[in-house]
């Protein structure tokens, strides 16, 4: 049995426990039902204004669940013992807007300076979709749900501008009424979708070929519904070239202790 597989079954500990260790790298899909999962931004505190307005005007893509001390990298209000550099699977490093490197641990390069930004993920509802009968292709499968660049604009904030990036679920044609109302459910995940059905209407031209993760089949009767993604600040961060700034690597998030259905996760945990 394969790393994921075994942790599918684990309780969220469990599994953040494994990725702290090492021992796992690999994408979050599926894993530690029942909690918040979280995109990531890190970047030295005199931009941070500018990216929390960014958030603040693009709730779809950048629903906002947490914003860190600046240089303290525990997550207190989003898990008893949240290390912000140990806790994710992997992270990209950007610098001057340019990816730079892939790491599975930022402890040599904390900063002082920095502020973490958690961003919620629409693995969270995944979990609801799956119990509503809904299969998901890319979790049966252990591969990390594809990813495009559309052409949504979202507003800028100061040097953060750029399209809004979208994940893309095979739904049959009968369900994707009831996996929008799932959704729905969800703020902090996402909510429900952007677009339903043709592609080609939200600016992505090959479906088989996404910008990050991995493709899925589109079998006949089924319908390729869009989802806003936390990668969005990616594509932000590539635009507004900051000297250094931190997010997770596509489809490897952060497990928070928050529930997966909290509208606003005020909890304190420390």
């Amino acid at each position: 049995m394969s790393a994921y597989e075994t942790l599918k079954s684990a309780e969220r500990d469990l599994v953040r426990a494994a990725i702290r260790s090492g021992d796992y790298k690999a994408h979050t899909a599926g894993l530690a039902a029942g909690v918040l999962q979280s995109n990531l931004a890190i970047m030295p505190e005199r931009y941070a204004l500018d990216f929390m307005r960014y958030c603040q005007r693009n709730p779809k893509p950048c629903p906002l669940s947490a914003v860190s001390d600046t240089g303290n990298p525990m997550m207190f209000t989003l898990g008893r013992d949240i290390d912000i550099r140990t806790d994710v699977p992997a992270y990209n490093i950007y610098r001057n807007g340019k990816l730079d490197i892939s790491v599975n641990d930022l402890s040599d390069v904390w900063q002082d300076d920095l502020v973490t930004f958690a961003i919620g993920c629409s693995f969270t509802f995944e979990h609801a979709l799956i119990a509503a009968g809904i299969s998901l292709w890319h979790i049966d499968h252990d591969r990390t749900v594809p990813m495009y660049r559309s052409n949504i604009d979202t507003v800028p904030a100061g040097p953060f501008h750029g399209k809004m990036v979208v994940s893309m679920r095979a739904i049959p044609a009968d369900e994707v009424a009831l996996a929008t109302e799932i959704s729905s459910r969800f703020p902090l995940a996402h909510g429900a979708p952007v677009h339903a059905g043709d592609p080609t209407e939200i600016g992505i031209s090959e479906i088989a070929s996404p910008d990050w993760g991995d493709a899925v089949p589109l079998p006949e009767g089924y319908v390729p519904v869009f989802w806003a993604c936390g990668v969005t600040p990616q594509v932000a961060i590539e635009q507004a070239g900051l000297p250094i700034c931190i997010t997770h690597k596509p489809g490897h998030m952060l497990i928070t202790d928050v529930p997966e259905d909290a509208e606003i996760p005020v909890l304190k945990f420390q």
